[in-house]
């Protein structure tokens, strides 16, 4: 009898998340390592929402909170989605959780029974094909190009839907690409959806206030869709709150009910302080917030850095990302090639030759200390991930170091 159930060892582990972790392992080990493998700001928590969270504790809000969240904390993201993105919801269509990791879980777990399929635009974030292996659906991938901004288009749309299709989830921005969708391209997907009433859209939006491109645009602002489109967001990104692990949805009443049930017997509600703290961090309006501004403003210097020199090494295809703090270059053009014969990675993997993305990501690792994360992880082994979510100094020396490293490859 096997020790362990067959719907986790079959699960791939995070792959960003492993990357993260040998980095880690090697600068234990002395070994000066610049990871650009996670997805985290290097900002801190805004003041205003620290001092939310020690007046929460000093008011001893430390018993259990309801399973859906504080009633003042839904008022305050219905009031958030208003603001934002004029859209118009009530505190029973809200559900607060651990994170937006979580709410994805449980939006998943609750609407796809198994066999049932739900279309994933590739490059994707590496958690969803996991989640709905979990729930026993089917992930059917679109594959986009580099040369499109790794956007889908609704032809590829309408050709990836069955009798079977449950389910679309994508984020924008994107991870891994940086990408987003303008309102025009949303409403042309939308316009396809809208001859496949019984498909829900969850849409990724936890990248919202790090858009470069001026108004984020969401799914639910089109009539038809409202009533079948579930928005995750949380605080993670967009406020330097990753560690306070806040996520929520907006989703049509039954769809958030059941979420909330599944909740119930999951987890129970998410932490009574960093709720109280993100009642504060929904009242921050990302137009005048200053620490909101900054951190946008900051990304997109370091941005239009990496652009620069990202382009400067051989073999590298890259576009210029619109949000998020990622770049999804294209490195197949150096798939064949050769590094040193003495290089740690081929010592370590008994090979020279660089085959796909894991091959490039693990050289540039071990011989340049630079962690990357596979583009194969995000479903194109073409490309490889970056984030730029570290300082100047970092980025500059990290882009010296690959290029050196590539520059090795004959």
């Amino acid at each position: 009898m096997a020790l362990i159930s067959n719907r986790v060892s079959s699960m791939a582990q995070s792959e960003t998340l492993a990357m993260t972790q040998i980095a880690r392992e090697l600068k234990e080990a002395g070994k000066d390592v610049i990871s650009l493998s996670i997805g985290e700001p290097d900002f801190n928590t805004p003041e205003e929402v620290k001092e939310a969270a020690k007046q929460a504790i000093d008011e001893n809000w430390t018993h259990y909170p309801p399973v859906p969240g504080y009633p003042e904390l839904k008022k305050a993201i219905c009031a958030k989605f208003k603001r934002d993105n004029n859209l118009d919801y009530t505190p029973d269509q809200i559900i607060v959780s651990t994170g937006a990791k979580q709410s994805i879980y449980q939006v998943i777990m609750a609407l796809v029974d198994p066999g049932e399929e739900v279309i994933i635009p590739a490059p994707f974030w590496v958690t969803y094909k996991a989640i709905v292996q979990l729930a026993e659906g089917k992930s059917v991938y679109i594959q986009t190009q580099i040369e499109n901004d790794f956007k889908v288009t609704p032809e590829q749309l309408r050709a990836a839907i069955t009798p079977k299709t449950k389910m679309m989830i994508f984020s924008s921005p994107s991870n891994p690409t940086g990408m987003l969708y303008s309102r025009e391209e949303l409403k042309a997907l939308a316009e396809v959806l809208r001859e496949y009433p019984d498909i829900i859209v969850v849409a990724d939006e936890i990248y919202e206030h790090i858009n470069f491109e001026g108004k984020h645009e969401s799914m639910a602002q089109f009539d038809w869709m409202k009533d079948r489109t579930v928005t995750v967001n949380g605080v993670a990104k967009g406020f330097a709150m990753t560690g306070w692990r806040i996520g929520f949805i907006a989703a049509p009443v039954a769809i958030a009910k059941a979420c909330n049930k599944l909740q119930g017997q999951v987890t129970s509600a998410t932490c009574s302080i960093a709720q109280r703290a993100t009642i504060k961090a929904m009242e921050m309006d990302p137009t005048t917030s200053e620490d909101i501004i900054n951190m946008r403003n900051v990304f997109m210097k370091r941005r239009d850095m990496v652009y620069e020199l990202l382009q400067q090494i051989p073999g590298f295809k890259v576009r210029l990302p619109k949000g998020a703090f990622y770049f999804f270059p294209e490195i197949s053009s150096l798939y064949g090639k050769h590094v040193p014969a003495d290089s740690i990675f081929a010592s370590k993997y008994n090979k020279t030759v660089i085959e796909n993305s894991t091959d490039f990501c693990m050289y540039i690792l071990y011989d340049a200390n630079v962690a990357l994360v596979m583009g194969i992880a995000f479903g194109d082994d073409k490309c490889v991930r970056l984030s730029y979510a570290t300082s100047e100094e970092k980025l500059r020396e990290a882009c010296r170091r690959i290029k050196e490293a590539v520059e090795k490859m004959k």
